[in-house]
């Protein structure tokens, strides 16, 4: 029996240039899939217009190839696959999987993040993109091995309740369209921030009513400025300095807790990479949801303005 290949990926959202948290999750994801002989895929989430940045991608692609770290297919853009996400949609509908929603924002915000089906009894026919799809997550306990954090474990139906697959105004969810892409393209291994943790109940959730396989999932720390802030652009992290590529490899690398050697920040981008392959250890990375970032980052990676 031939298995199919092991397969990674860096899946980021053209928002703005890469800064130090989204590299940290780059070059982890990177390393800890060729650690295992495995392919390293990029993929461009641009299904949200009113967040995204001209120019992002092409920039964002560029810092990637700057930092050593080459992807071995394609780059997919979600923004190509909008007829795949309608037709994963038509087959739930088939199915009896979702409903229509036309809850104002107000009456959102009093549920508190917990959907309570209101809308599911209505028998709502949808106005084309003026009501937002909504998937039936009824459900037991859901649960993963999280290869840093361990067991985690959900009810969907009392933590999250029922969740949108589609928003009012048409644009398709983060949790539909990455599910959909990650079995598209022979995802195995996901690895990314913390940040994500509790949505990869409702991402198995999905795959199982697609009938997909389930990846193996690994979350990292998020890396936060000097007042505890996720980096961000929205709170002011700056993004790579270019001609730095060596020393923004190493501090990851130190903030990975891979105990990268002092010399091997004067190497080139490319052989710091090989070295962060071959010592791979993703067993020294500690389970927290925050973590701080080096001595000597704050100077040249944050805008002082903010701290």
């Amino acid at each position: 029996m031939i298995l199919p290949p092991l397969k990674g990926r860096f899946a980021p959202s053209p928002s703005g240039p890469l800064h130090f948290g989204s590299l940290v999750c780059a070059l982890a994801s990177y390393a800890d899939i060729k650690s295992k002989r495995g392919k390293w895929l990029v993929r461009i989430e641009d299904i949200d217009p009113p967040r995204e940045v001209k120019g992002a991608s092409r920039q964002i692609l560029l810092q990637l190839e700057s930092h050593g770290l080459g992807w071995d297919e394609s780059v997919v853009y979600q923004s190509n696959r909008l007829s795949l996400y309608s037709e994963i949609i038509n087959d739930l509908q088939n199915k009896g999987a979702i409903y229509f929603c036309d809850c104002n924002r107000a009456r959102l915000r009093e549920l508190n993040g917990v959907y309570d089906k209101f809308c599911k009894t209505r028998q709502l026919i949808s106005k084309g993109n003026a009501t937002r799809i909504i998937i039936d997550s009824n459900s037991d306990q859901i649960g993963f091995n999280d290869a840093i954090f361990g067991w985690q474990e959900q009810n969907l139906t009392t933590n999250v309740g029922d969740f949108i697959i589609r928003r009012r105004d048409g644009l398709i969810s983060y949790q539909l369209a990455v599910t959909v892409d990650d079995n598209a393209q022979g995802i195995t291994d996901i690895l990314r921030g913390s940040d994500l943790l509790g949505s990869t109940h409702r991402q198995i959730f999905l795959q199982r009513m697609l009938g997909f396989p389930q990846p193996n999932y690994t979350h990292l720390p998020i890396a936060t400025s000097k007042n505890n802030l996720k980096l961000s652009k929205q709170n002011l992290a700056s993004e790579l300095p270019a001609g730095r590529e060596s020393e923004n490899l190493w501090l990851a690398l130190k903030w990975l807790k891979q105990n990268p050697p002092q010399d091997l920040k004067v190497l080139s981008a490319e052989k710091i990479v090989g070295w962060a392959v071959e010592n791979w250890n993703p067993t020294t990375i500690p389970p927290k949801t925050i973590q701080r970032a080096p001595e000597g980052f704050y100077e040249t990676h944050c805008k002082q303005s903010k701290d």
